[in-house]
């Protein structure tokens, strides 16, 4: 007789055990400045390096110390990386939350926690581990003050062991957190992580199936932030001017920014900066700067967040009037007013779109990782100078602020392209121009650039009335013949934006759409449809606003398209409805998360759920 046929049981646990490998999340619940994002970079960089994709969330509160805090790491064998919505392993450090956190968790999690919490007494359906984390780190850190910081190490030794993680990639990983610098840090919470898997080896019992094997799906990635991505993209993009205003979750992207441009701004002959970072006194101050570096012929951008963008407001109005190109990076938060600042939301989308009084219409980029952070910096720079306007690229919290897997950077090949700037010789040969006419057809005029020496390079910029010549005017017909031509030259850029990722199902007669960091719960809530509920979807992604034609296509192949944002309003759906004809928008239904969590497939899945009547 096998031993298939003597004990089923058996078996049935094996391939429980096959299947949580490399398929689970686990969840660090810890406080505000306890030093836990070492630990939990140590372990998350640790899954990662043994080729298992991985993606960490952090969830932190707007004070300084002494709230609670979170951290998630999800392991997916699949590749999905958005948040996961079941916590499969909790470790439980923080008093303040334990039972609420043991509570939450699915019948079946694997609980770590700290031994004085007792939380085995709460649940009989979980798999406790129970260790003693102070008496460990007494003898591995004899220095009390430092011991808060170490302690939390000692859970990247039980994981790690509990997990069957390599530890010479625990080490590796450790290394690289401390850097060559840190030799002795390194080495003490080392110590920690020793003493952790100790511990682990000689007093806990394996319960739960949750294991790490090793995989070969992460070769040739890097781990790397938006907001830093994001930042390495502008200076490739060309940049020379970043004015800012310290506020999360932006203030990290400059910080990236300044050090780059240290290492690649500086003039060999002299070694002077060739580039300037200004900390304005507010966000006024910051966009009336790069609208004057802008106008100036710098590639000057700001960074900033929502209630940072809604200060920019009448600046941003006078870009778009007086023609002067601009980037803003909008790292998206919960609001209004301050809301939440350090949680996540695509909020700002409709409001950024018609930014200023009158009739303004703004371009914006929905970047949705770190590879298109980087890329389409450049492209936003390219086509502030073409079409002569301010330029939003709209990223998140979520991507900006959390560690993301990503593929290495392809190196720009497209030359930047400065837009319809006369020099000297040009105005030799035209013998003058017009600041505000259009010669070509595409909505946009020539500029010069101040400084040319020429005496017929010289014009007035206005943020009143006026006509082709930027001659002062109140006239009726020259304010609407300038409005209509600015008008079109926002549909002019359409062609320039960049096309949506789009996944058509012939046997789908629905669609997903989504745009930024919805995109991976999308994707994942897509493959959930079809195999739990035999649901065919077809997928789009978007990229940009002016929308292109790819958007109406997309619409017409399906009776009905679900929107997924992470917004209350369904703002980007309110943008749709000013482009689309009544048939279109009829096709249109939202699916909406605004909680401030990085939004997750279960809930994606769940709403269409619903509304398809299943």
């Amino acid at each position: 007789m096998s031993t298939t046929e003597a004990n089923p049981s058996a078996v049935e646990e094996q391939l429980s055990i096959a299947q949580a490998a490399n398929d689970f999340s686990i969840e660090v619940a810890t406080v505000n400045g306890s030093g836990s994002q070492t630990a939990n970079t140590v372990l998350m960089r640790s899954i990662f390096q043994m080729g298992v994709p991985v993606s960490g969330k952090n969830l932190f509160p707007s004070n300084i110390a002494g709230l609670p805090t979170w951290f998630t790491i999800r392991a997916s064998k699949q590749g999905y990386v958005g948040r996961k919505k079941d916590v499969d392993i909790l470790v439980a450090m923080n008093l303040e939350t334990a039972k609420d956190d043991v509570m939450k968790l699915a019948s079946g999690a694997a609980v770590v926690y700290d031994e004085p919490l007792k939380l085995s007494e709460l649940r009989s359906d979980l798999h406790f581990y129970a260790v003693p984390f102070d008496k460990l780190v007494a003898p591995v850190c004899p220095e009390a003050r430092l011991r808060k910081l170490v302690r939390n190490m000692i859970y990247d030794g039980v994981l790690a062991q509990l997990l069957e993680i390599d530890f010479d990639e625990v080490h590796k990983a450790l290394v690289k957190q401390f850097g060559a610098r840190k030799a002795k840090a390194a080495e003490l919470n080392w110590n920690a992580v020793m003493a952790g898997r100790d511990y682990a080896a000689a007093n806990l019992t394996k319960s739960d199936p949750y294991r790490i094997q090793r995989m070969d799906k992460t070769t040739g990635k890097l781990i790397i932030e938006g907001n830093a991505a994001t930042a390495l993209g502008a200076v490739f993009a060309g940049a020379t001017v970043v004015v800012w205003y310290p506020i999360t979750p932006s203030t990290s992207l400059v910080e990236a920014m300044a050090g780059y441009l240290k290492r690649f701004r500086i003039d060999p002959e002299t070694g002077k900066p060739t580039y300037a970072v200004v900390q304005a006194e507010d966000e006024l101050s910051a966009i009336g700067m790069v609208i004057g570096a802008g106008w100036a012929g710098a590639r000057a951008m700001t960074a900033t967040s929502g209630p940072g963008i809604s200060l920019m407001a009448e600046f941003t109005g006078l870009a778009y009037w007086a023609e002067v190109p601009a980037v803003i990076v909008d790292v998206e938060r919960v609001g209004p007013s301050t809301g939440l600042p350090t949680r996540t939301m695509q909020g700002d989308v409709l409001s950024t779109a018609l930014l200023s009084h009158g009739d303004t219409k703004h371009p914006m980029y929905f970047p949705s990782s770190p590879e298109e952070c980087f890329s389409m910096m450049p492209e936003a720079f390219n086509l502030a100078e073409h079409f002569q306007t301010p330029v939003f690229v709209m990223t998140d919290l979520d991507l900006g602020m959390n560690k993301w897997m990503s593929d290495p950077f392809e190196y720009p090949t497209e030359p930047i392209r400065r837009g319809k700037v006369l020099s000297a010789a040009d105005l030799d040969r035209l013998g003058g121009f017009a600041r505000y006419k259009d010669l070509d057809g595409d909505g946009v005029g020539y500029r010069t650039l101040p400084g040319t020496d020429h005496p017929a390079a010289a014009y007035f910029t206005r943020g009143s009335g006026r006509d082709e010549k930027a001659r002062y005017s109140e006239r009726p017909d020259d304010y609407i013949h300038n409005m209509q031509r600015i008008a079109h030259k926002f549909e002019s850029m359409r062609v320039h934006m960049p096309a949506p990722e789009v996944v058509y199902n012939d046997k789908a007669s629905i669609g997903v759409l989504c745009y930024g960091t919805s995109r991976y719960a999308a994707e994942e809530s897509r493959d959930q449809l079809l195999k739990e509920h035999g649901i065919e979807a077809s997928y789009f992604r978007l990229k940009g606003f002016p929308f292109t034609e790819d958007l109406r296509l997309f619409l017409e192949r399906h009776a009905r398209v679900y929107v997924v944002e992470q917004n209350r309003d369904a703002q980007l759906v309110m943008l749709m409805r000013m482009e689309l004809a009544p048939e279109e928008i009829a096709k249109l239904r939202s699916v909406l998360y605004y909680g401030g969590l990085p939004l997750d497939a279960r809930t994606v899945t769940d709403e269409i759920v619903r509304q398809e009547g299943l």
